[in-house]
Formats: C-alpha cells, structure tokens, sequence
C-alpha cells in the first residue's frame, strides 16, 4: 500500500526554496575574471576565466541556462552582498529546523559539505540514493519521519563519463584526501588502479561513485573531473539527466543536486525489482517505499511530470517494462496513480 503523504507548511516550503536560490546567488559570487562561454559536445558550459601570473585558468560555472547568465551578469552585485546572504541562510535553516526538518545528520552534512566545498557537485556531482531521497523533503513540502527517511550513512554520488572529461575542470582537492580526513580508506577493486568505494574505518559507511553504463557490462569507468574511478550500472542514465540544483539542509545550507523527484520514483521501482533475488533484497522494500511516497505526492502535485517520467522510462524497451510492471504489481495503488496521472 502507498505511504501516506504528510506535507511541510507553505511557510517552510518557500522557505526552502529561497534557501536554493541564495545558494544558487553564491556559486557565482566569487567570479574573479571574465565570464567565458564553452561548446563542448553541442552544449553550452560557462567558466570564469581568470589570471594567476603569467598562467591562465578556467573554472567551470555551470551548464548555460537563462537563470545562470543573470546570475553572472549580477555578480559584482551578488558578491558584495555575500555576508548578509550567508546570514539571512543560517535564518532560513533555523526556521526550517523549527517546522521539523529532518535535514542532513552532523557526520553526513559535514561530508557532504566538504564534498562541495572542492567542487564535487558544481563538476557534474548528483546526489543519488537515501542521502538524496531525503533532499526531496524540502522539493516536494514532503513532511518525512524517521521510518519514513530510511536512514543511512552511506553516500552514493552518480555523474556521466563523457561529462566529466569535457568539463576540463577538476575538484580543487583529491577526494582521497578529503574523505581521508572523514576516516574513509579506500576500497581496492578488481580492476587495478582504479577506485570507487571507500568505507569508513572505524564503521559500516560506505562512499560510492558510479555513472551510467552504456554498453552491456557494467564495469569501471573514470570521472575525470572528479579524479575518482565509478562503477557504471544500467538504467542510472535515466536517473541522473536533467538533475536539479537541491539544498541540504545542514548548518547554512549546501548547494547540492539530485535526480528529478519523478526520474527518481520510476528508477526505484527499477531498483526494488533488481535487487529483489538478489544480495540487497533487504533494501528492495526500502526501494519501493521511496518509490511509492514520492509517486503520492507527484501524482497530486506534479501528475504531467510523473506520467512523461512513466512513459520515457516504459518506452526504454522491454527489460524496462518488465522491472516497472513487477514491482507495480506489488504497490497495485501507485500503478493506479500513475495511470491517472496520465489522463
């Protein structure tokens, strides 16, 4: 049976959205040279180009969009204002922990914090799993309980190959170094060399990189910009086009980014069906609950974006189609969701 929808107050929901857009505003408050336009692949990428001695260097802004070029034309402005944006952020966190937030645990939003600091989700970093499940809080005005959140430690970060290498950018620290200073040590793989696991050393967490697979094996890629290796699993494509900018929230907010919520609910009925006779079957349940709460609430707010979620998905072909329809079977209230969500 579908989870029961319980939601945020319109207060805390505008709340956060303003908390993603002052986070948005300080991505591009530091600019320290010239705003410069990329095509890279036949898409538009900007980066501020700027000197340091005789050497020039470019640092990636983001994907071109009508939002982005605003915010550059608005720098000098957006950076003068910096102190008193941080401050009215630390508000906007205080009131939403007051309506309840569940946000981001200290060890987990202190990682994730430094993940961002040295550029893993301006370089094509997305969130994906539990940790970004419970993002949608805020996205959604979803009120979310501790059952509900299905709490863990672990961090699993998705990215595209292909991105990663034409960004020509790389994070400003190895993230070797910044999860070794969390106490993570990395786990060696079968191919040699190559690294897309840590797990904490004193504990059970686990850090993941993966990206998308495009051919029929799902075996080790590399995220040059990050300078990690990642497992490449099918269907994570789906999941991680078109991610949107997400706010964490945790001491004054971090700038994050997540699958679309209805990209997400479809991929976790793909999910719950691959892991169900497999080792993770225990999380096959935890699967379909996440899928089943956030088809709920898109089927009342956002039905056109679930259906054409639906429809990308089941015209994929048949192994797609399979996996959704199985685990529909098992949640019969969240296929008749989706089917009026069509209408």
């Amino acid at each position: 049976m579908a989870e029961i929808v319980r939601r945020h107050s319109l207060t805390a929901q505008a709340a956060y959205h303003d908390l993603v857009s002052l986070l948005l505003d300080d991505a591009v408050s530091d600019i320290r040279g010239k705003p410069t336009s990329r095509i890279r692949g036949g898409r538009t990428y900007w980066y501020d180009r700027y000197r340091i001695g005789s050497d020039m260097k470019e640092r990636y802004l983001g994907e071109d969009s009508d939002a982005l070029r605003v915010r550059i034309q608005q720098s000098a402005i957006l950076k003068q204002a910096e102190s008193s944006r941080r401050a009215e952020r630390a508000r906007l966190v205080r009131l939403l922990r007051g309506e309840r937030f569940l946000g981001m645990d200290g060890k987990t939003g202190s990682l994730v914090a430094a993940l961002a600091k040295v550029g893993v989700f301006r370089l094509g970093g997305v969130l994906v799993g539990t940790v970004a499940f419970r993002v949608y809080e805020g996205e959604l005005g979803l009120r979310l309980s501790l059952d509900q959140a299905a709490t863990t430690n672990d961090i699993d970060i998705a990215s595209f190959e292909k991105l990663s290498l034409a960004l020509d950018d790389t994070v400003l620290q190895s993230l070797d170094e910044v999860l070794g200073d969390f106490e993570f040590t990395s786990v060696p793989s079968l191919d040699r060399g190559k690294v897309w696991r840590w797990k904490q050393r004193n504990g059970e967490s686990l850090i993941e990189f993966l990206t998308p697979s495009f051919q029929e094996s799902e075996g080790i890629r590399d995220l040059a910009a990050l300078g990690v290796s990642a497992q490449s699993l099918h269907h994570l494509n789906y999941l991680i086009a078109e991610p949107i900018p997400a706010a964490a929230v945790y001491r004054d907010g971090i700038l994050v980014r997540v699958p679309r919520p209805e990209r997400f609910a479809i991929h976790k009925l793909i999910v719950s069906d691959r892991r169900r006779n497999g080792p993770d079957r225990a999380k096959a349940t935890k699967d379909l609950m996440q899928a089943e709460l956030l088809i709920a609430i898109l089927a009342e707010d956002r039905p056109s974006d679930l259906s054409a979620a639906f429809e990308d998905a089941m015209e994929r072909g048949p192994r797609w189609r399979e996996r959704i329809g199985r685990s529909l079977e098992r949640s019969p209230v969240s296929a008749r969701l989706i089917q009026e969500s069509g209408r």
